[in-house]
């Protein structure tokens, strides 16, 4: 149906998906239900290293273990709304067959996945209402590989839109909230599964980034992630609203409750070699001697960037930064303040190739009435302004608002023929070689 008939698809869909969503919640095993036991507090206090030891030797089961994090996992979205997918019967279904491998490096461990991750017989909505309804035939590579492992995916988690917001909302879905305080973010767009972690409903997850998106949450949700290198994870079958985008790759990355957990997962992951099951990751080794080394390193030399000279941080951030600076200068470590090569013309090469499309892409998956980010909609509007006037208005904002620096940010603001584009493809790697 063609706008602004497909309103009421839209409207449709989203109704459906979260009836779908409290239905599969109010029908699960009384189990789901029940209170936290002392077993699941011994099971929430202990790291995953220590869990996956104990269901290879058949100490617990690993039904045991999904029950109970499942069990916060339902109290974390009565209170934070950060889930989309409810996939524990297909969990526990699989936790019991004999397709789990109780051998493997996360034998057992329930693990969470953002939504833009595809699982078999569960949409990847995105976000988005035209892509309910649509079921994915197969898993994607990244969850044949943790199931292989040994891992149970077992929820999904929420997302802006764009997922280029520091929000975590769409129509679909609702709006997450950060786990901490109802009134503030969980950050974005990997929000839904920061706020499982620092619920605690999930030990262990993977989000996505490109600018951000699984950094920002857990800053603001106080757990800890890892943004990869391009190639260092698989990431054949994801799913995007931009599709094609390569200007600014993004990545698969792990999320964690711990540190402790995060090294895990990260080398367990690692381990399985996932270049045999995906031809973008590299064939690059965990490296146990480099692990070792680090770990027995008693003194380190930190680098500090107090402002990217863009946007300071907030008094309550730098505060923070300045009270961790303290006190690892009194544990002995070394502290050097870093100034890389221009963050400011870095931001800029990023928001041209991330928009080059001139927003033509993840603008195509909206039907009528379907909820924009404020931040996008606001950029996406003003991309459609006619050239000339831009430059009026880039004029005023630069000589008469006199906000040079986001002046230059709104000059390149336009959509990008193939000759443009690759023109600041080639900045982008002449700032590359000056890091």
């Amino acid at each position: 149906m063609f706008p602004p008939f497909d309103y009421w698809e839209h409207y449709r869909a989203c109704r459906d998906k979260q009836l779908q969503r409290s239905r599969r919640v109010t029908q699960l095993p009384f189990a789901y239900h029940q209170p936290i036991t002392l077993n699941d507090h011994n099971i929430l206090s202990r790291p995953v290293e220590e869990l996956v030891q104990d269901v290879q030797k058949q100490i617990i089961s690993p039904v045991d273990i999904l029950r109970c994090y499942s069990k916060i996992a339902l109290l974390a979205h009565a209170k934070t709304h950060c889930l989309t997918e409810i996939m524990l019967p297909e969990a526990e279904r699989w936790a019991q067959g004999e397709g789990l491998n109780l051998k493997g490096p996360l034998a057992g461990i329930p693990v969470s996945l953002k939504d833009s991750i595809s699982v078999a017989g569960f949409d990847v909505t995105l976000g988005f209402s035209v892509n309910t309804g649509q079921p994915c035939e197969d898993d994607g590579t990244l969850v044949k590989i943790l199931k292989a492992a040994g891992a149970i995916p077992y929820v999904k988690t929420n997302l802006p839109t764009t997922q280029l917001s520091f929000e975590s909302s769409n129509d679909v879905w609702g709006r997450t909230l950060n786990p901490h305080n109802p009134d503030y973010t969980p950050g974005g767009s990997t929000g839904g599964e920061a706020a499982l972690l620092a619920f605690g409903g999930s030990r262990i997850g993977v989000g996505s980034d490109v600018a951000g998106s699984v950094r920002a949450p857990a800053h603001f949700g106080g757990c800890y992630s890892l943004r990869c290198s391009t190639g260092r994870w698989a990431k054949m079958d994801r799913k995007t609203m931009l599709p094609g985008q390569e200007g600014i790759p993004s990545v698969f990355s792990p999320m964690a409750r711990t540190l402790q957990d995060l090294n895990y997962f990260s080398r367990s992951f690692i381990q399985t070699k996932p270049w045999l099951w995906d031809h973008s990751v590299h064939p690059l080794e965990w490296r146990p001697y480099i692990e070792d080394k680090i770990r027995h390193q008693k003194v380190f030399k930190i680098g500090v960037i107090r402002t990217d000279g863009v946007v300071d941080p907030s008094p309550a951030c730098a505060r923070a930064l300045e009270r961790t600076v303290s006190a690892l200068q009194n544990q002995g470590h070394s502290i050097k303040d870093v100034t890389p090569p221009s963050p400011y013309v870095a931001r800029q090469v990023a928001s041209v190739l991330l928009n080059s499309d001139g927003y033509r892409t993840f603008l195509s998956f909206f039907r009528t009435g379907e909820t924009n980010d404020p931040g996008a909609s606001q950029m996406s509007l003003y991309m459609k302004i006619p050239r000339p006037l831009k430059y009026v208005y880039y004029l005023w904002v630069k000589y008469v608002r006199r906000d040079r620096i986001w002046a230059e940010f709104l000059r390149p603001w336009h959509e990008k023929p193939a000759y443009e584009h690759w023109q600041w493809v080639s900045k982008r790697e002449a700032y590359k070689a000056l890091a």
